[in-house]
């Protein structure tokens, strides 16, 4: 049954949507921290449908990226600290918001210069079955922007919600 309020859509479920002529269609390319480490994968585009436009880079994370991710959880559960977030199997991808990111058409990469590979290890992870919602949206950007004030712009409509920096044309 078809979710009346759903407002995201990967770009891939709506057949009467492609990327536009003069945007990359950046799936298949490899996105890299600032240091150039790699992050993953872009796996696909999540697009605002009433907005016509795309808001997030669905990643598919890198090996090593959810293996150092597990390493920390484990790490902390020895030393006796609870971890708020712990990943199931399948929480392999995470999103970026577009503007994060800078294209490099030439090398056909994706660079999230202003996001750190710890900050990246940290950022919960979702499972491709199951979709994602405001909650899991505000949690990655505090994630990627901590020093941002949370409680500005986060329960907006998807107007208010997608004109922040983050979600801006690169």
């Amino acid at each position: 049954m078809e979710n009346k309020d759903r407002n995201l859509y990967r770009l891939d479920e709506l057949s009467d949507y492609k990327v536009a002529s003069d945007y990359s269609d950046v799936r298949g390319w490899k996105i890299v921290d600032a240091d150039n480490r790699t992050i993953g994968t872009i796996d696909n585009l999540w697009v605002n449908k009433d907005m016509q436009r795309v808001v997030y880079l669905d990643v598919k994370a890198d090996k090593t990226l959810i293996e150092d991710s597990q390493r920390e959880v484990h790490e902390n559960i020895a030393d006796g600290n609870e971890k708020e977030f712990m990943y199931r199997d399948g929480d392999s991808h995470l999103i970026i918001p577009i503007g994060s990111v800078n294209i490099n058409k030439d090398t056909k990469t994706v660079m999230a210069s202003g996001i750190g590979y710890d900050t990246f290890r940290r950022t919960g992870r979702f499972n491709t079955q199951q979709r994602f919602d405001r909650n899991y949206e505000r949690a990655v950007l505090r994630s990627y922007y901590p020093d941002n004030d949370p409680s500005v712009g986060y329960d907006a409509d998807d107007d208010t919600f997608y004109s922040r920096k983050e979600f801006g044309d690169r």
